[in-house]
């Protein structure tokens, strides 16, 4: 029987991918064989995108879970045009564009940077979920799907449970996710680690679920179909896939199915890749062509996709002739611009908690920026987002009217569906939870990062000062893991992230600000749990003053050009320095200036002279954090010492750690006074 035109496009596709893996002699063909048959069906007759605008907004976005994969889909996106032969040849060399694991790239179709399993399908659903907030506001005719593609790997991964939780819960109709269950994983058989019923487990989560043979290309179709049809629940079809699907041994006898296809090429295990490639209808001389006959229906396909594209494009022109308004915010949301915001209107506290700061600042933005999604991890009322949800509501299922997502206790999930969110665009995100549980997110924050995604982290309970709640809600170490990220430079040769950390009200309204002006990295806040002193101005205006934020360090107390010492800090700590601070004038006849240090890695990327006008070169200087001394230890030189935390905290009031830790103005006069020699 003749091949359909779809299976010699899949078999085209085996073919490459097969070929990429070997000449590189590295990656994972066995996945990339198998799933051929389902991204060819995808991509050829249903994914809603234009080939000559990949960035278009209003497209259906592809994300894939298993960066192991990405022969397949570099292969795909070579029938689409938007890869070269060349490219794929280059796969997993040094700068090209075919990277091992995927990168996002909109330019040549690929939407996020994949690679640990479980985030890109999380991705998707964030996109989704911005997708829906885009749509309630400005209409049906933008809608579009997120085809999210997941293997065994993704499934087993925890983060698996919080997207299949909130997607179900949301009823996220346009999310549609195949499961390539081949059944076979890097190191063993899936048999080998687990017997759960997956499509009984995402039944419970209220999904629509279909299991079919995942090689079949009418099952396949049929299944899209079905599931374009489900509006009220995300979809999953399950796909019983055959791993290295054409595989065969030098005696032409089946290699399917094998562990090893899964990670090796397959000239180094029992197949034959000459034999697989002619075995599959290719050239084992030149196995990198196109099949005549192929690149004929896809030059076809393309054309009905440009014209899909123009049509729907003619719908957005005229919805904009017709709603000159909304037609103005869409622009500016998509364009990632903010509106005028006059932070000065916001009514701050006096010697406030800068939890509570920002709980006044989200209520602002609230009121005033349309597109800001903020998602708290069951945690609202104590990381103080309230004060954005008191002004909106959370998202249910069926109605995105609100701009809050109560994501649960799920700090992993929450994060990376706050990061497909930026991916998707349109939208500002915004993610909450204690400053401890940054644990739980830095998979996400780093790969974040290396999209240069703006996504915005909110963290509280900053320091041990949590109190009560003990050890394990008291953060020490995580402020200096951050403090490393700023220093890891992303591929545009930029600080990879931004943490700040602010020493009053004043600095988190300017934080703030910062952090929405933003647009090509992650950012984050730690905030503080318990009330602060704010910070006297120099010159009468603390909010103006407090704008120097930006600048990583800045002099917040001087009290002498060449002072015989500098005291650093950030966070609560610079209330007690500033404590500290008569005593030494008065007490010991020292000249102190104070600087705020909210961000190092905006503090080393100022010119030398600011750096030297803030910290000069032969004055003592005395860092004092709530983190590990190792935060603030190359800021002090040679001629500095920093006190900070060198063991994990106490169940205790607040104020009884300060004095138990040594956290006063009597320890700090004592330390400086040590360092002095005095």
């Amino acid at each position: 029987m003749a091949k359909s035109i779809s299976l010699k496009s899949a078999d085209n596709i085996r073919i490459l991918s097969a070929a990429m893996v070997e000449k590189a002699a590295s990656g994972h063909p066995g996945g990339a064989m198998g799933g051929a048959d389902f991204i060819q069906i995808l991509y050829s007759e249903f994914l809603s995108f234009d080939p000559d605008d990949t960035s278009w907004p209003f497209r259906d976005r592809f994300f894939l879970d298993p960066g192991h994969m990405s022969a397949m889909l570099y292969s795909q996106l070579t029938l689409c045009g938007w890869m070269s032969i060349d490219d794929i040849k280059n796969f997993r060399q040094w700068k090209s564009v075919t990277p091992g694991h995927p990168e996002v790239d909109l330019k040549r179709g690929i939407e996020n940077t994949s690679g640990p399993l479980g985030l890109g399908h999380a991705f998707g659903v964030g996109a989704a979920i911005a997708e829906r907030f885009l749509v309630e506001r400005f209409g049906e005719w933008m809608s579009h799907y997120a085809y999210l593609y997941i293997s065994d790997g993704g499934i087993q991964e925890e983060i698996s449970q919080g997207v299949g939780r909130i997607a179900g819960f949301l009823g996220l109709g346009n999310v549609i996710m195949f499961y390539d269950a081949n059944d076979v994983q890097l190191s063993t058989t899936v048999g080998e680690v687990t017997s759960e019923d997956t499509a009984k487990k995402y039944e419970s989560w209220h999904w629509h679920v279909i299991t079919i043979d995942g090689n079949d290309e009418n099952a396949i179709r049929n299944a899209i179909i079905e599931s374009q049809k489900v509006k009220d629940k995300p979809s999953l079809i399950i796909g019983r896939t055959i791993m290295g699907k054409g595989a065969v041994k030098e005696d032409g006898s089946s290699h399917e199915g094998q562990v090893e296809t899964h990670g090796k090429p397959l000239g180094k295990s029992k197949a034959s890749f000459a034999k697989t490639i002619e075995n599959l209808g290719g050239n084992t001389e030149d196995p990198f062509i196109i099949f005549p006959e192929v690149a004929e229906y896809y030059q076809s396909i393309l054309d009905n996709k440009r014209k899909a594209a123009a049509d729907k494009k003619e719908i957005y022109r005229q919805w904009k002739q017709t709603n000159p308004e909304k037609s103005a915010q869409l622009d500016q949301y998509l364009a990632g611009e903010l509106p005028s915001l006059d932070f000065t209107h916001i009514a701050l506290g006096t010697n406030d908690a800068t939890r509570n700061a920002s709980s006044k600042v989200l209520g602002y933005l609230a009121e005033n920026v349309g597109n800001i999604i903020v998602s708290s991890a069951d945690l609202s009322n104590s990381d103080m987002t309230e004060g954005f949800l008191k002004k909106s509501k959370a998202f249910r299922k069926g109605d995105f009217s609100g701009a809050f997502l109560q994501a649960g206790v799920s700090e992993l999930t929450m994060a990376a569906l706050s990061t497909g969110m930026a991916l998707h665009g349109g939208v500002i995100p915004f993610c909450a939870t204690f400053f401890a549980f940054s644990d739980y997110m830095k998979p996400v924050l780093r790969v974040a990062a290396l999209m240069e995604k703006p996504v915005k982290f909110i963290w509280t309970h900053d320091a041990f000062r949590v109190g009560e709640d003990g050890p394990t809600h008291q953060p020490i170490e995580q402020e200096a893991q951050l403090r490393l990220l700023e220093k890891l430079h992303n591929h545009s040769g930029q600080p990879s992230f931004v943490a700040l950390r602010p020493g009053d009200s004043a600095e988190t309204v300017a934080a703030y600000e910062y952090i929405l002006n933003t647009h090509d990295k992650p950012t984050g806040l730690i905030l503080s749990r318990q009330n602060i002193n704010d910070i006297a101005p120099i010159n009468g205006d603390r909010l103006s003053e407090a704008k120097a934020l930006t600048k990583g360090a800045y002099t917040v107390y001087h009290g002498a050009d060449r002072p015989n010492i500098i005291l650093i800090a950030n966070g609560s700590e610079v209330a007690t320095l500033m404590d500290a601070r008569p005593i030494l004038e008065s007490a010991h006849g020292l000249k102190v200036n104070i600087v705020s240090v909210p961000s190092e890695g905006l503090y080393r990327q100022q010119s030398k002279e600011y750096q030297q006008s803030t910290l000069p070169d032969g004055v003592p200087v005395f860092g004092l954090t709530a983190g590990l001394p190792v935060t603030l230890e190359s800021l002090v030189k040679d001629n500095g010492s920093v006190f900070g935390m060198t063991h994990f905290g106490y169940s205790a009031p607040y104020t009884v750690l300060d004095e138990k830790f040594g956290y006063t103005a009597d320890n700090v006069v004592k330390q400086v006074l040590s360092l002095l020699g005095k």
